[in-house]
């Protein structure tokens, strides 16, 4: 765990809504001036669009498995790198996969790319990790002791199989069917790597969709937020009764389901994470030298 620079990692599979968490989190930095340098987890992938092709049809033929959830198909060790550089120096190496058309023109490249390895700047307050690995614990590479806080965004998993076709059918111009197979080919190593890393969150947010999606294979749109709750567990940093009632009496709709646990209606999820999370940031700041101490004891957090 970063001693001065902190490390912020949004964990949770593909289509889970780690971008959702992502944009409140950079409201939180706008409101409290912070400056923060994001890094993706798709930038760790270890094989561009095409060489995946390639060597999933080599894996097949061997009868190996393959997938973007497990090691074989990650660059774990230089996501390692990255933190910890980062949190001994405030910077280290990333690059950016080129997802589509759009990005391919602002980063004059081809979709399905890399751009090349450069250094983050030197004047972030924090960094902020988007992606599959988070909070992973694998194979003598232990990711999650470097960050900071660590949260965790893990959908029902019909939910999870609805985003995920609708966005690389809609978004990326995959075939249903391909998606599909994906998804059935990734399950082991969502078992063994994705899954467990909800063990060493902070926090973990949990949309329950309130439509049928008993066959999420059928279902032609996604929940909107109005047609879901939101399960937020604290596994760390554990709030008091006080705070949980407080919070309970902030969000209208809310219900505290468990010990540590908080159920909100869909629409407040953003809201929520700034009530949760922004004294978490001030304190992180503060302890760091980012920000003045006082300003973060002025932020009365639930």
């Amino acid at each position: 765990m970063s001693r001065k620079h902190p490390i912020i990692a949004v964990t949770g599979s593909s289509g889970a809504g780690t971008t959702t968490v992502k944009s409140a989190l950079e409201d939180i930095f706008h409101r409290v001036g912070a400056r923060a340098e994001y890094v993706e987890g798709d930038s760790f992938h270890r094989y561009d669009r095409k060489e995946m092709k390639k060597e999933l049809k080599k894996a097949k033929k061997e009868g190996r498995n393959l997938s973007h959830f497990g090691p074989e198909g990650n660059l774990f060790e230089k996501q390692k790198e990255l933190f910890v550089s980062y949190a001994e120096t405030g910077t280290g190496m990333r690059r950016r996969y080129i997802h589509d058309e759009e990005e391919a023109a602002l980063y004059n490249s081809e979709p399905g790319t890399f751009t090349e390895w450069q250094a983050l700047a030197s004047d972030s307050d924090l960094l902020v990790y988007e992606g599959l690995h988070g909070g992973l614990v694998t194979g003598g590479i232990n990711i999650a002791e470097d960050v900071d806080l660590l949260i965790g965004v893990a959908p029902t998993i019909n939910l999870e199989w609805i985003q995920k076709i609708n966005r690389d059918t809609k978004d990326r111009g995959y075939e249903p069917e391909d998606v599909i197979d994906t998804i059935h080919r990734r399950m082991y190593d969502y078992m063994h790597y994705i899954m467990p890393q909800f063990d060493n969150t902070h926090i973990n947010f949990q949309r329950i969709p309130m439509v049928d999606t008993s066959n999420p294979l059928n279902v032609r749109g996604i929940p909107t937020a109005e047609q879901s709750l939101v399960l937020i567990h604290f596994l760390k940093n554990k709030p008091s009764v006080k705070q949980k009632l407080n919070l309970r009496g902030l969000i209208e709709g809310s219900f505290i389901s468990g010990f540590n646990t908080l159920v909100i209606p869909g629409g407040k999820m953003a809201y929520a994470i700034e009530l949760i999370l922004t004294k978490s940031i001030l304190d992180l700041l503060a302890k760091r030298g980012k920000i003045d101490r006082r300003e973060a004891d002025l932020t009365n957090g639930v």
